[in-house]
Formats: C-alpha cells, sequence, structure tokens
C-alpha cells in the first residue's frame, strides 16, 4: 500500500519527503490547507490528535511527528536507497546526536524567525523587531556550532550524509529564500559549503519543484 503523507506543502512534513525520496519509498501526498484550519477539523484529529502536519499513514499504520517518521523509514529500508543512519552503532549515535541537536537548539529559534516573517503577513501580525534579533542571535550561536563541526567533517554526523543533515533542509531553505537572511549562512565557509551540497540534492530539487510551498 502506498504511503500517504499529509501537509507536504509546510515545512515539516517536507523532511519527511525528503527522506522518502532518498530511499526510494513510493508515496502520494494530502494537502491540508493550515490557513483554513484544516488541521483541527475533527477528522484530522481524529489521526493527529495536536493539529498539526505532518501526518503519515502507511497501510494501518499511522504515525506523526516528522523526526519520528524519518527514523521509522531510515530503519525500516535501511537496506534499500541512501542510508542515512550510519554504518555502526558509533555512527548511528551521532546521527541521533545531530537530529536531537537540530530540534533542540538549531529548530527553535529559526521557527521562531519563519513563523513571524513568513507566516506572521497572513495572520495580520507585525513582528518585533527586537524579538526578531533575538532569535537571530540564538540561531547565529547555533551555526557557528555548526561551523567548527564542519571543519571537521563533510557532515554534521561524520563524513556520510544522514537524517541529521536534512532535517534541516526545510526550514533553512526559508533562511535562504523568503526571509532573505543567506548571509547567516554564506558568512560561515564550513557551514556554505554543507549547505550547497545538502541543498543541492536530486531528492531535495524534487520536493522545491513538486512542493514549492511558500518558499
Amino acid at each position: 500500500m502506498v504511503v500517504k503523507v499529509y501537509g507536504p506543502d509546510y515545512g515539516s512534513p517536507k523532511r519527511v519527503l525528503v527522506c522518502l525520496i532518498e530511499k526510494g519509498v513510493e508515496f502520494e501526498t494530502v494537502p491540508i490547507d493550515l490557513f483554513k484550519g484544516e488541521h483541527k477539523a475533527p477528522e484530522f484529529l481524529k489521526l493527529q490528535p495536536f493539529g498539526s502536519v505532518p501526518v503519515v499513514q502507511d497501510g494501518d499504520y499511522t504515525l506523526f511527528e516528522s523526526r519520528a517518521v524519518i527514523r521509522y523509514y531510515a530503519e525500516k529500508y535501511k537496506h534499500q536507497g541512501t542510508d542515512l543512519l550510519g554504518k555502526t552503532i558509533e555512527e548511528r549515535g551521532l546521527v541521533e546526536q545531530w537530529l536531537e541537536v537540530e530540534a533542540q537548539n538549531f529548530h527553535p529559534p529559526i521557527f521562531d524567525l519563519v513563523l513571524k516573517i513568513v507566516f506572521g503577513p497572513f495572520m495580520g501580525l507585525t513582528p518585533d523587531p527586537k524579538l526578531l534579533q533575538e532569535s537571530e542571535d540564538k540561531l547565529c550561536k547555533v551555526l557557528d556550532v555548526y561551523e567548527e563541526r564542519l571543519s571537521k567533517s563533510k557532515y554534521l554526523a561524520g563524513d556520510f550524509v544522514s537524517l541529521a543533515d536534512l532535517s534541516h533542509l526545510p526550514f533553512t531553505q526559508y533562511l535562504v529564500g523568503k526571509m532573505g537572511k543567506e548571509n547567516l549562512i554564506r558568512d560561515r565557509k564550513n557551514v556554505c559549503t554543507w549547505w550547497n551540497d545538502i541543498s543541492s540534492r536530486p531528492s531535495w530539487k524534487k520536493v522545491l519543484e513538486l512542493w514549492p510551498g511558500l518558499y
């Protein structure tokens, strides 16, 4: 049965899309319009009780939370497509470590910026410049850590591309695109090289082509 991915036009579901493409897993997408509140509809809440995207249906199996979903498919199809988990338990540990860094350190400030700059105008909100600067400063500190890490390895978990790298794609794309803050990437040599590498992968180019969203 074909995998169904709900909400392909938004950032977090794109983590799932790029992972499935890398793994060569067939899937279809189900549009969800957040601006119309479709994520709060009773039928959707039966799938995702917190009312957020993505949700994945794989036969009778339903899963939500994008990082949980990509871990699941990377493990389920470990020997198919791109190996995104590493070949040893030590490499797997580093993949998990940097996935957690992305979720706990990178994502909060960049998500705040995306919410205020990209989505705020659709909600009639005017962002507070002081709060924007605070989030940008937090993000810069994380990127400085990445700059040091990427001076020692090609990718975050080592010399192989992994879920940890791919998980950064959706929201960094907002940063260098709609938000016009690509200098935060370009001003850091190693981060820039890394971003140019992962963002030019055919899987990500396909995601951008088919589901451009608000990029």
